[in-house]
């Protein structure tokens, strides 16, 4: 797998564009934090005692994106958890030998795509409710989903330079 380009930032750009804009490249981020690793060590915990992997969290961001947009904004009650359960709220973290790369990057690039889709055409104050009821918009979850990237992301960087030494 190549390392994927991050985008380029504007400088100058309306709220959407740059919401946009940033959460595309802390995907990216993630993506290329991933990059050049094979299966077995994108399933390494490598910072004790946090079972935290690469995998993992690929999947968890895949759970993220299909929950803000799809249940949240776009309200599909059918589109339920993908990897965790009720009875396990971490079930999304926790990766074993048969969780492969391929998987849960096709999962995570697919919730990417719907998210994009059903942010299209709608406006920064279009609305969602969440599952406590409060009713949020589609600038806040670009708020919050930047947020949980870029947090992510810095577990990401101390994760990967733990599995080779990568930095950067």
């Amino acid at each position: 797998m190549s390392t994927p380009e991050r985008p380029e930032m504007p400088g100058i750009a309306d709220e959407r564009t740059g919401l946009e804009a940033w959460l595309d490249f802390h995907r990216a981020t993630l993506a290329a934090k991933c990059a050049g690793l094979d299966d077995e060590q994108l399933r390494l915990a490598t910072a004790p005692p946090s079972p935290l992997t690469l995998l993992g969290l690929v999947r968890h961001m895949a759970e993220v994106e299909r929950g803000w947009f799809r249940r949240v904004l776009a309200g599909e009650k059918e589109a339920g958890p993908l990897y965790y359960t009720e009875d396990n709220l971490d079930g999304d973290f926790e990766v074993g030998e048969g969780d492969t790369w391929q998987e849960a990057y096709a999962t995570w690039q697919a919730e990417i795509a719907a998210a994009r889709g059903i942010a299209r055409g709608r406006s920064l104050t279009d609305t969602g409710v969440h599952r406590n009821g409060e009713e949020l918009d589609l600038r806040w979850i670009y708020l919050h989903m930047i947020e949980e990237y870029a947090r992510h992301n810095g577990h990401a960087d101390l994760i990967r330079e733990r599995v080779d030494g990568a930095t950067g």
